[in-house]
């Protein structure tokens, strides 16, 4: 087995603004997966939760939904 670090493909660089933007996407996703990952543990620790501590999902799409609408520009 060789010692020597396995050769790397060639890499076009990206200028500064792009990897800025890039790096945010990262951030964006790594803060998603950490929410994901503490609902998961919360779960392994203390079980799934009752469903009647829950929110039916018309009642979450409806509020989403109804959040988005508010929010956006309309285009005729």
């Amino acid at each position: 087995m060789s010692q020597e670090p396995a050769a790397t493909p060639d890499r076009q660089p990206i200028d500064e603004a792009a990897a800025e933007s890039v790096r945010k996407y990262a951030a964006d996703q790594r803060a998603k997966v950490d929410v994901l990952a503490s609902v998961l543990e919360d779960i392994a620790e203390n079980g799934y939760p009752s469903p009647e501590a829950g929110v039916p999902w018309e009642v979450a799409r409806d509020a989403h939904l109804a959040h988005l609408a508010d929010g956006q520009a309309r285009v005729a």
